[in-house]
């Protein structure tokens, strides 16, 4: 036999049907059974596709709380001390410190602007906070204050997106996305992801909390502050339980059939949201009612109005959510955008935030929920040390800024990281979104380069390419 003859021979061999069914699918009992695996894998995702899940190893917290303050707080009125800014205030800054600089809006050659408030110490570990916020004062030995974060992004949207999703596109996945998508939630009765907002909307809107190309489930679901706290949550005229529940298994099963069939993890989310609805219709007015919290609880908060959207009540309410399982929470305040009136505006806006921020931390600590509970505060950059809009603003600044965080793993008492005598650019220890992107995964129990979702035949993360973990926040 020649060695045409020879390979025909072969391949008539393994193309054969025989072959097929004994090598290809373990026989036929193989192919069965492999086929009912499949149906039980979709039955079970299409069941409870956010169903806890065990991160890459063991973590140091189960849930985050994300206090977004959007529109940029000035870390030079709040978190860093810079005596020098003061004693330069009116100057032009120095040439070499403008090299290579790029300003949103105003021109770098500005002069400088000294700090409108004094620094005091605070706690044991002695950190200087700005006296508009006594109230984070009194948790300063619990949290972490990172005073080197930097982005590339130098307006709002962009960089809002950036901080929440690693990326200045729109499209992509959020960080409380990644995380439920990594976790699933421990909760059942309530969405895995829930956003509230006090003030007003963000610039970049529901990007920052968007699922992006994850499935739809895994999105953030806000919560209104007056009436429903879902829209279309209460049953409309005619319709009673029964009936509703009735229209709603004849719906699923049509669902169900159809996921089947293609096995599209859409058509899971919209089981989910469907059956999610139906429980919220009980668990999310017992949520929002907080006629059960005591005096004292009210009061520590400093809510005024039990019925009124407030940044203090939303941060109520996030301890309430992550009590009954909920696993990201996030609070959107957009008030920070001050290009003029500087001092009396981060003056009112500390006033309306710090004694709820604080007394978020004293109440998770209180209840024990501290230590497996991630806490972050911070917006999307800083503020320029030059002036703006006349001798009373400040512009956007993407060079250095601050942030605060605390609980899960967190290094409660300790300042990382060291910027300029201007608070211009970073001295020592930067922290890049990507970085600390990387850390608060590693926190959740995740490997951040292994969380990963393929998508148009790439596999993408929240850290895009890059991320260090920051080994010197970690308790």
């Amino acid at each position: 036999m020649n060695y045409q003859e020879q390979f025909h021979a072969a391949r008539a061999r393994y193309l054969s049907r025989r072959w097929f069914l004994r090598d290809c699918g373990v026989g036929l009992a193989g192919i069965a059974a492999g086929s009912l695996l499949a149906n039980e894998t979709k039955a079970k995702s299409a069941e409870r596709p956010l169903a806890p899940r065990e991160p890459h190893f063991a973590a140091k917290a189960k849930r985050v709380i994300y206090i977004f303050q959007a529109g940029a707080p000035s870390h030079l009125e709040l978190f860093d001390p810079k005596p020098e800014l003061t004693k330069h205030n009116g100057q032009l800054p120095p040439a070499e410190l403008l090299k290579g600089y790029r300003a949103a809006f105003i021109n770098p050659n500005s002069a400088l602007l000294g700090p409108k408030f004094k620094f005091v110490p605070n706690g044991e570990c002695g950190m200087e906070l700005s006296e508009v916020l006594p109230h984070i004062g009194k948790v300063a030995d619990d949290i972490c204050l990172i005073r080197t974060l930097n982005t590339e992004a130098v307006n709002h949207a962009p960089a809002q997106i950036m901080m929440n999703s690693g990326s200045q596109q729109f499209g992509r996945p959020s960080f409380g996305s990644w995380s439920l998508y990594g976790l699933g939630s421990e909760s059942t009765d309530l969405p895995g992801y829930v956003v509230l907002t006090s003030a007003r909307g963000t610039s970049a809107g529901a990007s920052n909390y968007g699922c992006g190309f994850l499935p739809t489930v895994y999105g953030g679901v806000p919560f209104r502050n007056a009436g429903d706290p879902v829209l279309y949550l209460s049953n409309p005229p005619g319709i009673d339980q029964e009936t509703q529940r009735s229209s709603l298994d004849a719906l699923n099963r049509l669902n169900e059939l159809s996921f089947e069939a293609v096995g599209d993890p859409e058509i899971a989310a919209r089981i989910q949201s469907y059956e999610m609805a139906y429980r919220l219709q009980t668990s999310a007015p017992e949520l929002m009612s907080l006629e059960q919290e005591s005096k004292e609880t009210i009061d520590k908060y400093g809510i005024k109005d039990l019925n009124d959207g407030s940044f203090a009540r939303n941060c109520l309410l996030a301890r309430r959510l992550v009590e009954r399982g909920v696993r990201f929470v996030q609070l959107f305040n957009e008030v920070w955008d001050q290009h003029g009136d500087l001092t009396n505006g981060v003056k009112r806006n500390a006033q309306a935030t710090d004694q709820a921020s604080a007394a978020l931390i004293t109440d998770l600590k209180e209840r024990g929920l501290l230590n497996d509970t991630i806490v972050i505060w911070g917006g999307e950059f800083g503020r320029t040390p030059m002036v703006q809009g006349g001798n009373d603003g400040r512009d956007h600044h993407n060079r250095c800024f601050s942030m605060w965080l605390a609980g899960g793993g967190i290094k409660g008492g300790h300042v990382h990281g060291q910027t300029d005598d201007f608070g211009f650019n970073v001295a020592a220890d930067p922290v890049h979104v990507h970085d600390l992107h990387a850390t608060l995964l590693h926190l959740l129990g995740f490997d951040h380069t292994a969380l990963t979702y393929r998508f148009q035949g790439r596999d993408y993360r929240l850290t895009d390419v890059q991320g260090q973990i920051v080994k010197g926040i970690l308790a």
